[in-house]
């Protein structure tokens, strides 16, 4: 069960520092109190750490294992061309939604890699994965939204088996987005987003 660590991946700029890191460290810390894993204290003193002497934008990722130890790593964040549209395709893999460890970000990827490599690269930018009531769920790596012309962006519902992501919560928060259950045919019908913290929301069609 405590076979895994949590992971945090987040964007640092030399401007304005870690985005949204205060909700990232809160969900570190809901999540580690809920798997009984040691809630870090010093998680922001160790990113913080991890910038000394960066110039230019970082892609942040801090994993927390079960003794409470953390590891931080720093690689160059690469942004989107602006314009971009993702292609996203679905998944033959199906996520259980009664597993309540899709609701925490954890090095327990199986199924998410196992959808990812359904498609290569150059046929899918992302892989869309639903639940086994064919209910959409998330990508490999980013949020569901979709307009739906209601004025909100819609996004699945935990309960559907997916991660609570930071994204997703500020959205919600800020009233850009509210919760519902989407199907196949309602992404055909609005217009798809898919969304992280590392790289905002990205413009994405369904293909195939």
């Amino acid at each position: 069960m405590n076979d895994f660590s949590l992971i945090e991946t987040l964007r640092w700029e030399p401007e304005v520092g870690f985005v949204r890191l205060r909700l990232h460290l809160a969900r570190l810390s809901r999540s580690a109190r809920r798997i009984g894993f040691p809630d870090s204290t010093d998680a922001a003193a160790k990113l913080e750490e991890a910038t000394i002497g960066a110039t230019k934008a970082l892609r942040m990722r801090l994993t927390l294992d079960r003794l409470g130890q953390i590891e931080v790593t720093a690689a160059p964040f690469v942004p989107m061309q602006q314009g971009t549209v993702w292609k996203v395709r679905l998944a033959e893999t199906r996520l259980d939604s009664v597993d309540k460890l899709l609701r925490i970000k954890t090095t327990l990827r199986d199924a998410y890699e196992t959808a990812r490599a359904e498609y290569p690269t150059s046929e899918a930018d992302e892989v869309l994965l639903l639940n086994e009531y064919g209910e959409v769920c998330e990508g490999t790596i980013t949020s569901v939204f979709l307009d739906d012309g209601s004025g909100m962006l819609r996004t699945p519902p935990i309960s559907c088996g997916l991660l609570a992501g930071v994204l997703r919560t500020e959205l919600i928060c800020q009233r850009k987005a509210r919760v519902g259950r989407i199907s196949v045919a309602d992404l055909k019908a609005g217009k798809l987003y898919m969304g992280n913290s590392l790289r905002g929301l990205i413009p994405a069609r369904l293909v195939g």
